[in-house]
């Protein structure tokens, strides 16, 4: 048996445990490269949590490499980017001791591959590498685009600072695509939308989606409900010190969740999600709501609520709470933002609403007719049959091998071809 080809994985956060949206994704494709690759792994620890399962990433990798990164002082440092020209981002991930690993790997070892995990540690491509190394860079989502969301929902000078944010960071990233073999993206909808920004680099921009663990996160296990029986509960996931998800959260408890209560008082939400910042906690306060921090299984929470919600104002990608909940067989309602990209039918699998009056009339849709079961049935068929890791993984690797360039990108949509984000 020939030695397996060996590839550079670099990743902006290390990719274990999947706890939350880009680590399941950068967990699921590392965990599937490692199968064909002697994968050596650069990476960022932004969370001492995250220090213990360090062992765990070096039995899967050949060599690993853990960038330190404290989220304050970084936030500081990236500060002097607005005096040299580059994007925040770069100046926030920048590290020696990264790139000196990651110069010294390329001389020292005979990469075949390169795989970029977020645009952001795209910097440490090194610049000596062959033609020959394939390089592929996946920046899930177009971060680019959500600076510029913020900028228009933030006020001045916030909104000045995200405005630049995201004119440089475009810049960035167009030149990155244009130097790489291929950029990836999360979903059809967010590959077209870079196309449109980078026409340049068209005819290598892809994607693969995400996909979801659905023999885990399946409603048939056996799961002790976290609500008391008086409780009609409704349940949003996600790590909560992500801006559009405080945002969705404390958007839905305010507009949402009165007018819900008016009409039945034993409604209670449920924001459950690591790291809550202080106007998450503050949500406690409101009668119906419960702001749980992090939890050891979220499967429970979705297991027993009533309906899932994801009122996301902001959003780029596909969202794994969407397909969690889908994959729990349980009835999710949420906005067009959070609905994007994923290949789902509204009405028959998922329930779509943009405006605090169609939240109301679609959980009380859900609630009173007995629908939740037909619904959630038909969401969880739809995730076993398009959202499977497995094939994303066989397309990702005959794109690194460059034997993927006859298979065009309109005719894959998800995880096998004419098939199908958190």
């Amino acid at each position: 048996m020939s030695e397996q080809p060996e590839l550079l994985f670099l990743a902006h956060r290390i990719p274990y445990p999947p706890d939350k949206g880009d680590k399941i994704r950068s967990w699921n494709i590392l965990k599937g490269l490692a199968e064909h690759y002697r994968v050596h792994l650069g990476c960022f620890i932004d969370s001492q949590e995250d220090v213990q399962y360090t062992d765990h990433l070096r039995s899967v990798c050949d060599q690993c490499y853990f960038a330190d990164l404290k989220p304050l002082s970084a936030k500081l440092w990236s500060s002097t980017a607005l005096m040299n020209g580059d994007p925040m981002t770069l100046s926030y991930y920048r590290n020696r001791g990264l790139q000196r690993w990651v110069d010294n790997l390329a001389k020292e070892r005979t990469l075949e591959s390169v795989f970029v995990f977020s645009g952001a540690v795209a910097q440490y491509i090194p610049a000596s590498l062959s033609e020959k190394v394939r390089c592929i860079v996946d920046f899930v989502d177009v971060d680019s685009d959500k600076w510029r969301q913020y900028a228009v929902t933030k006020p001045w000078p916030a909104s000045w600072i995200y405005d630049r944010e995201g004119r440089k960071l475009l810049e960035f990233e167009r030149k990155t695509a244009a130097e790489c073999d291929a950029s990836l993206f999360v979903s059809p909808a967010e590959a077209e939308f870079f196309r449109g920004l980078a026409p340049e680099s068209g005819n290598k921009t892809f994607h693969i989606n995400n996909g979801v663990d659905f023999d885990y996160f399946d409603s048939a296990h056996s799961f002790e409900t976290p609500f008391s029986t008086s409780e009609c509960p409704l349940v949003f996931t996600g790590a909560m010190d992500y801006w559009p998800n405080a945002d969705a959260v404390i958007w839905f408890a305010e507009k949402v969740l009165p007018g819900l209560r008016k009409k039945r008082e034993n409604i209670h939400f449920y924001v459950v999600g690591s790291k809550p910042g202080s106007e998450v906690k503050a949500l406690s306060q409101l009668e119906g709501v419960t702001v749980t921090g992090r939890v050891e299984d979220v499967r429970p929470y979705l297991a027993y609520a009533a309906a899932v919600v994801a009122p996301l104002r902001i959003s780029r990608g596909i969202q794994n709470k969407v397909l969690e909940g889908m994959a729990m067989a349980k009835p999710v309602v949420a906005t067009s933002q959070a609905l994007e990209g994923i290949d789902a039918q509204s009405g028959e699998e998922v329930l779509k609403a943009d405006n605090p009056d169609e939240f109301i009339e679609k959980i009380f849709a859900v609630l009173d007719s007995g629908k939740e079961c037909l619904l959630g049935k038909n969401a969880r068929a739809r995730v076993m049959r398009d959202y499977a890791w497995s094939a994303n993984i066989d397309r990702l690797t005959a794109m690194l091998k460059g034997t993927a360039q006859s298979v065009p990108d309109s005719q894959v949509i998800s995880g096998s071809p004419r098939q199908d984000h958190a």
